[in-house]
């Protein structure tokens, strides 16, 4: 795979000189937009890319964006890729991967995420302070690259503390009430059953989604600093009568997206 991330590494550099990013974004539905406002941006689609998957998922325009974002060099990626959309973890990773060779030190990562308990409603937007992942592979299962990292990495502190404060400051600043909660990952794509919401419940989830985990992994092998956030979508299943709709996720994502985009944008302003 190496062989691979180089390639790619070196198509996006002919395309956008020597620009080195600091942070690199992979955003989920409803803020590929901040892509946009990029200044002195390179858009390259992902296509145009050597070894780089393709999105497929709504919502994912699959683009990547260089430029300046908040006073930040920043890789935009307008897109991810997912386990359900029939890729490897280590592919669902590998757009994070390119972009630490590329030079990035920070990753963050935003997702549309099911909330669980009373103490969420539609809308919200938790940080995130740590994740679960039970199924299946890893990001790093096969040989290690160690140009990337070591071969068994510590992940006590996924989320980086500092960026963490960070992300508070900069919450209180605008006056948004920041949730805070752990993360729970399911492969998809299917929604969870009320059995499996009840079960994620009790190992300590507070939200549950179907991406960012795979590439958070990938993130923390490599060394880089991480915040996430989730912007809870809807009740995950068994907590309200009504089902779950792909439709019911996108409206929320267009109804939050202006603050959520506030909080992004001031948390690149506010990192150290």
């Amino acid at each position: 795979m190496i062989a691979s991330l180089r390639e790619s590494v070196q198509a996006i550099q002919k395309r956008c000189g020597g620009f080195v990013p600091e942070t690199a974004l992979v955003l989920g539905s409803g803020l590929g937009f901040l892509g946009e406002l990029c200044r002195d941006a390179v858009t390259i689609p992902y296509a145009d890319i050597p070894g780089f998957p393709l999105s497929t998922a709504p919502g994912h325009a699959g683009r990547l964006v260089l430029g300046e974002l908040a006073g930040r060099r920043v890789a935009v990626m307008q897109g991810r890729f997912h386990y359900y959309e029939g890729y490897t973890y280590a592919e669902a990773a590998y757009g994070v991967r390119a972009l630490r060779l590329l030079g990035a030190e920070t990753l963050l990562v935003t997702n549309a995420a099911g909330g669980l308990g009373g103490h969420f409603t539609p809308g919200d937007i938790m940080m995130i302070t740590d994740h679960i992942k039970f199924f299946d592979e890893s990001p790093l299962r096969g040989e290690n690259i160690s140009e990337l990292g070591t071969r068994f990495p510590d992940m006590s502190y996924a989320y980086t503390p500092a960026l963490r404060e960070t992300a508070r400051r900069a919450a209180g600043e605008l006056g948004i009430a920041l949730r805070e909660g752990v993360y729970m990952y399911f492969p998809g794509p299917q929604y969870e059953t009320p059995a499996e919401i009840r079960a994620a419940g009790a190992l300590g989830a507070d939200a549950v989604g179907m991406s960012t985990v795979p590439e958070v992994i990938a993130a923390v092998h490599a060394g880089m600093d991480v915040l996430g956030f989730s912007l809870i979508c809807n009740m995950a299943a068994g907590l309200r009568e009504q089902k779950l709709s792909e439709g019911d996720v996108l409206d929320a994502d267009e109804k939050a997206k202006g603050l959520f985009s506030k909080l992004v944008l001031r948390c690149l302003e506010r990192m150290p």
